[in-house]
């Protein structure tokens, strides 16, 4: 399988026959400038109904569209109920973590979860491979609860996402704040990696990917 960040906390995830999957379509927007998402999908996830979520009219290919527990293209994708803040959804509403396997590899997308696990989610989500996590802070959980949920879940390949840089300046953390004095992290020097299931690493590695866009 081959996992893209486009930008955001959108992922262009490709299965070994083809199958495309793309996370959280996102809409440029003055303090949202990576570029039109114009990819062609068969399964589209959105975590939430906000604009930087959700835009799923970018996307081509008349894909599936999944908002909550469903199977899509011989896939199952399990969705596990949470808060975009730490009020239980008061602040900023609800928000869906979902988790499903690709070439058998298990992949948990956290949308732009605003609290650490409880009890019930930790085994809710199960076992996790690959963890695309936002580490922004603000509108999401910040870089150290990003730790403490990596410590909930213990994924063994983990993927920073939602976070400030050049082509995001919401009033959010950067990916340094996250990855500061971890000797785990290898700056990937391209949007896309590959992993395999007898590929993936013991231990718990962060991959810093470029935007695609």
């Amino acid at each position: 399988m081959k996992i893209k960040w486009l930008g955001h906390a959108s992922f262009l995830i490709t299965a070994d026959d083809g199958t495309r999957i793309i996370t959280d379509p996102y809409e440029p927007n003055p303090g949202l400038k990576y570029g039109q998402i114009n990819e062609t999908a068969d399964i589209v996830t959105v975590s939430h109904e906000h604009g930087d979520h959700n835009y799923t009219a970018s996307v081509k290919g008349n894909p599936t569209v999944v908002r909550d527990t469903t199977s899509a293209r011989g896939m199952t994708f399990k969705a596990v109920a949470t808060a975009h803040d730490d009020k239980g959804g008061g602040a900023r509403g609800k928000n869906t973590i979902f988790c499903f396997q690709v070439d058998g590899v298990r992949v948990v997308h956290m949308g732009d979860l605003g609290h650490l696990l409880t009890d019930s989610q930790v085994v809710d989500i199960g076992k996790v491979h690959v963890l695309l996590i936002p580490v922004g802070g603000n509108f999401t959980i910040d870089a150290g609860t990003a730790q403490e949920v990596c410590d909930q879940v213990r994924p063994r390949v983990i993927i920073p996402m939602h976070y400030k840089n050049a082509k995001c300046t919401f009033p959010i953390g950067g990916v340094e704040e996250f990855i500061k004095g971890k000797t785990n992290v290898t700056q990937v020097d391209s949007s896309e990696i590959t992993l395999t299931v007898s590929g993936l690493p013991t231990s718990p590695q962060i991959m810093v990917l470029k935007p695609a866009l």
